[in-house]
């Protein structure tokens, strides 16, 4: 614990001194991917008061670690743009969901690991340091249900936002986005009225995140990197 607090406090040092700079917000896709790693790793080291979830937080603060390194990355820090206070709001909505949706998908591949190893009737090996199974899923699924509801927020305002989607380049962005929002919804529905679990839900989850990455990483990597511009 005093290991990861230590580390966290230096990663919020580096990503303020990197994101907040002369009054306005640097976020760039590095900075961008620093951020969700920063809110990764907070709700990490939250979960460790938990004994049967340290060893899950354990490796989720490695992911958070493999991405403060994005703040590093030469476009971390290339587009700055002054925002208004409900701007800053919907950004860190959508921060927040992307970190609740993001650990859902690492916890999905998780069960689908622990999943194939009982299968196979083969030691779990490092996996003994997860929880059971059982708790993975619930875990899961409140990872899922926290990020979904702030994924509803984040595109809700987001759309209060948009005056002409194809001069502010949110098209791509906004689609995928609410697509995203469909496959989550129905998966939550899912597990709701037919008590979907397992593979059915490890897949759902997998796909709907990466429609989700496609939607904000993918589009933002082709505008910043190939194409020179940014979100109107």
């Amino acid at each position: 614990m005093a290991l990861g607090v230590s580390a966290l406090l230096l990663h919020s040092s580096l990503l303020a001194g990197a994101i907040f700079i002369d009054g306005t917000l640097a976020l760039g896709l590095g900075n961008v991917i620093g951020l969700i790693g920063w809110l990764t790793a907070i709700l990490a080291l939250a979960g460790s008061a938990k004994p049967d979830m340290r060893g899950l937080a354990g490796i989720l603060l490695c992911v958070a670690a493999a991405m403060s390194i994005g703040t590093a990355l030469p476009l971390a820090s290339s587009f700055t743009r002054a925002m208004t206070w409900q701007l800053q709001a919907h950004v860190m909505m959508s921060m927040l969901a992307y970190s609740m949706l993001g650990i859902g998908a690492a916890l999905a591949l998780l069960i689908a690991a622990q999943d194939r190893r009982l299968r196979q009737r083969r030691p779990t090996g490092w996996l003994r340091i997860l929880p059971p199974m059982e708790t993975l899923e619930q875990s899961l699924f409140a990872a899922l249900t926290i990020g979904f509801l702030l994924l509803s927020l984040a595109v809700f305002s987001g759309l209060i936002f948009v005056e002409d989607l194809f001069a502010q380049h949110l098209v791509h962005k906004s689609v995928l986005s609410i697509l995203a929002w469909l496959i989550f919804a129905v998966l939550l529905a899912g597990r709701w009225r037919y008590g979907w679990r397992g593979k059915r839900a490890v897949h759902w989850t997998l796909v709907g995140f990466a429609v989700l990455a496609l939607a904000y990483f993918g589009s933002k990597l082709v505008l910043e990197a190939l194409l020179g511009r940014q979100w109107g």
